[in-house]
């Protein structure tokens, strides 16, 4: 029974991890393609940013509202037409003839990923045994990081030996493929019955979440969080030329030895939250961490390759604090709101990473490289007082323990 549960865990957490790689695969999905857009289209970097910022503005408020969606009809039939709807974006920016459908290509896109946290997060919670679910996170992290990393390789490569027409096409082929493998193993996903009624009036009705302060401090941790993110990820390379004087090359590969760390963080993640209830302090521990090596590089007191290392420590804390992050804001979702606490909560994700660069790009507009690293540094700092609030109240509403 023990082997059975286990192997039951381990194809739901696959096949979620799987359905995530791919939404942070289209993430990038336009992004990697610039080189090839910008030319074909007559663009300046102004209208590429703008299908980006259109991209995440819709997955935000989709993800919001598509929460309330996964409670009321389940996570598997949402997260199909997810799935479904990267592949109709796929092939409309691939027949794309001007702007306008590239950014209808952009909002299809951003919709289909709206939905992936909220059923992810709810298909982990339901069918997945406790005493995983730490592991169940960690590993649904890494393969966010994974579906980043593909996403430049496999566009560019497939645009370089065809067009980026193709590359779009054989894009599209990513999500159909997943979901023919969810739809075959459907079973292992099924929902819960949904909340009746009488359980949601018995919580105050279907927005009485939102009135918990605990709720919006998870929003507010990742929104902090993911702001600093955008900064790593928009300009750190280019800070780190200014600052340290170092080559493009060995800037890109600090880039990459962050999200390289970053994911084996998440798997240690697992393991060390796994054995902890504090997750809050772990958070705390590990951005503070995160936000003590930003300083470090803003003062730009150690040389070139040691900018390189801590980059790639920098990625090892905050990947380290993921698999807490999820949990904690699974306490602090109350039973039959899962997906809609979820929902709002990762909006903070898209919201940071869409309104982050704008400072960031200012920043390095400003010649101010070492601020790129203090902003990142400070928001990462401020993150760490929603953590803690959020797990003081967690612990405030725990049962009392027992007397003997």
């Amino acid at each position: 029974m023990k082997n059975a549960h286990l192997r039951q865990d381990a194809l739901v957490i696959g096949l979620v991890a799987l359905a995530h790689g791919v939404s942070h695969f289209f993430h990038l999905i336009l992004a990697a393609l610039f080189p090839w857009l910008k030319p074909a289209f007559g663009l300046s970097y102004a209208q590429l940013g703008l299908l980006m910022t259109v991209f995440f503005v819709v997955s935000g408020i989709g993800q919001a509202l598509s929460g309330f969606l996964v409670d009321r009809v389940g996570a598997r039939r949402v997260l199909f037409a997810g799935l479904a709807l990267f592949a109709l974006a796929a092939l409309t920016l691939a027949a794309a003839g001007n702007y306008f459908s590239l950014l209808c290509g952009s909002m299809i896109a951003g919709l289909g990923n709206a939905v992936f946290h909220p059923c992810d997060y709810t298909i982990l919670n339901q069918r997945v045994s406790k005493a995983r679910l730490a592991h169940a996170f960690s590993v649904h992290g890494v393969s966010g990081s994974l579906g980043w990393a593909a996403a430049p390789v496999f566009l560019g490569g497939v645009a370089a030996l065809s067009s980026w027409r193709g590359a779009l096409l054989a894009a599209a082929v990513l999500p159909l493929a997943v979901l023919l493998l969810l739809f075959l193993n459907r079973a292992a996903l099924r929902p819960d019955p949904p909340a009746h009624k009488a359980a949601l009036a018995a919580e105050g009705g279907s927005f009485a979440f939102l009135r918990l302060p605990a709720v919006w401090m998870c929003f507010g941790f990742f929104f902090l969080s993911t702001f600093a993110m955008g900064g790593i990820q928009s300009v750190s390379a280019p800070s780190l030329v200014a600052l340290y004087g170092m080559s493009l090359a060995s800037a890109l590969t600090a880039y990459t030895a962050h999200m390289l760390a970053s994911a084996g963080g998440m798997l240690l993640g697992g393991f060390l939250a796994a054995k902890s209830d504090n997750h809050d302090r772990l958070i705390g521990v590990a951005f503070a961490l995160a936000a003590l090596m930003a300083l470090l590089l803003a003062a730009a007191v150690v040389p070139g390759w040691m900018a390189v290392v801590i980059m790639g420590v920098i990625g090892l804390a905050s990947g380290v604090a993921g698999p807490s992050r999820d949990l904690l804001i699974r306490a602090a979702a109350p039973p039959h709101a899962t997906g809609r606490v979820f929902g709002v909560v990762y909006s903070g994700l898209d919201t940071g990473l869409a309104v982050g660069p704008l400072l960031f790009g200012a920043l390095m507009d400003a010649n101010h490289p070492a601020w790129v690293f203090i902003c990142i540094g400070l928001f990462q700092a401020l993150a760490i007082l929603t953590a803690v609030g959020v797990g003081g109240i967690s612990r405030s509403r725990a049962p009392a323990p027992q007397r003997a």
